[in-house]
């Protein structure tokens, strides 16, 4: 009786640590508000960028940036990570873009910098932001018929396959080191302290927390079911082998997802934002930029509301 009745206890106990991991671990991740220490400014990049607030379908005012380009191709909507860098450290970018002919829009999303909000959606709730910017954008007259492609790092470049997934507007993607789904990433991690099995016997915890707390169902809003929507939208996966953030094994499990036409850039060693060297400086990573405006000027390098 005294064995039954410690394994019973025991049972109880790690049944209660199983429903209360994800919990805390989403909780200490999520509820905060990041206020970046580094915020970039135009003038350093010798470009002009115009700062707007768009305002989201739940009420909260997203803070967004504008590079224009006279006559653009095409805007790129720039979203950036969980934690860091401030979407300002998409003015490397904006000047890359400019000087090929492409406008762009950055946003902190919800809980970062001057952006409304307390709480971290793991992209569940944040593709709310990315549909208010591209609201403005399709409200601009010299914008408004043009292709719009997203692109994001981290939790921004899922954010951005989610926001494929959900919003047909949306012209092409590119992702830098996406994870495929919430579950995914926190098990993936899981993997490294705990046996498989129990890894396993976790993810159904995962999945009804992240439901419990975001009121979504991970299994239908995800960046692994966003990159399944795309059809025949042009698109751009990019990833590190060694990622010490977003493990590998989640750009494994888009590639199996995503259609055929869909293009990819695996990049050796340990690098989450993909750039050798400094974010804001892509144009010194001559490998990035090439497989990146490669990827822009075949798919959106001309301007066809332009005449010949």
């Amino acid at each position: 009786m005294t064995i039954f009745l410690i394994s019973l206890g025991i049972f109880i106990l790690i049944n209660i640590f199983r429903i209360v991991l994800p919990i805390v671990v989403i909780n200490h991740m999520a509820n905060k508000h990041i206020d970046f220490k580094t915020i970039f400014e135009a003038k350093d990049f010798g470009i002009h960028a115009e700062h707007f607030f768009v305002t989201t379908d739940d009420g909260l005012e997203i803070s967004a940036y504008e590079v224009s380009v006279d006559n653009p191709k095409a805007v790129i909507v720039c979203l950036s990570g969980m934690h860091y860098p401030s979407a300002t450290a998409y003015l490397g970018h904006a000047r890359l873009f400019r000087g090929h002919g492409f406008a762009t829009v950055f946003f902190d999303m919800r809980a970062h910098g001057e952006s409304d909000g307390n709480t971290i959606c793991m992209g569940y709730k944040e593709h709310l932001d990315t549909k208010a910017i591209l609201k403005y954008i399709k409200k601009k007259p010299e914008f408004s018929s043009l292709p719009v492609i997203v692109m994001g790092v981290s939790l921004g470049a899922s954010t951005a396959m989610i926001s494929a997934g959900e919003m047909a507007e949306i012209d092409g993607l590119i992702s830098l080191s996406a994870f495929s789904s919430w579950e995914d990433i926190f098990c993936d991690k899981m993997n490294n302290n705990a046996p498989a099995f129990f890894t396993r016997l976790e993810k159904p915890q995962v999945i009804a927390s992240t439901k419990f707390k975001y009121k979504v169902d991970s299994r239908v809003i995800s960046p692994v079911n966003g990159i399944k929507k795309l059809g025949s939208r042009p698109a751009l996966l990019m990833h590190s082998k060694e990622d010490s953030e977003v493990p590998f094994e989640n750009f494994e499990r888009l590639i199996e997802n995503m259609p055929s036409h869909v293009e990819s850039f695996i990049r050796e060693g340990d690098s989450h934002l993909i750039i050798r060297g400094k974010f804001t400086e892509p144009e010194k990573d001559s490998e990035y930029t090439s497989v990146l405006l490669s990827f822009l000027d075949r798919n959106f390098g001309r301007n066809k509301y332009l005449p010949e």
